[in-house]
């Protein structure tokens, strides 16, 4: 079995922590906090991308089954046209969300300084 050192707390000669000092010296202020609310909000961010797949597949299926059961070249076209349409101003407001999560995130963060 191999040995296992143990990690011991970072020290005042730990070059990790003087470059972490040296980003809060030039003004990045504290990146602990400020991991925290990207964390969150990251963590946000993926549920809203899963949430957001899981309905275009919904809707994926949902069109796969109206084609197959149209009766008329017209129909089908009809069809697709309405699924493309709905899929672009559901990724239009999709991604305006996401803008809105990651603007948010940021006016947190300056907000604290």
């Amino acid at each position: 079995m191999a040995d296992q050192k143990s990690k011991s707390p970072p020290s005042a000669e730990d070059p990790a922590l003087d470059a972490l000092t040296a980003l809060q010296k030039a003004g990045f202020g504290n990146m602990v906090e400020m991991s925290t609310t990207w964390a969150e909000t990251l963590s946000d961010m993926s549920a809203e991308v899963l949430s957001f797949m899981a309905e275009r597949i919904k809707e994926d299926v949902r069109t796969q089954q109206e084609i197959l059961h149209c009766k008329d070249v017209g129909e089908l076209q009809h069809i697709q046209s309405r699924f493309v349409q709905k899929a672009m101003d559901q990724y239009q407001e999709e991604t305006g969300k996401l803008v809105e999560m990651g603007t948010s995130a940021i006016h947190r963060e300056t907000e604290k300084d």
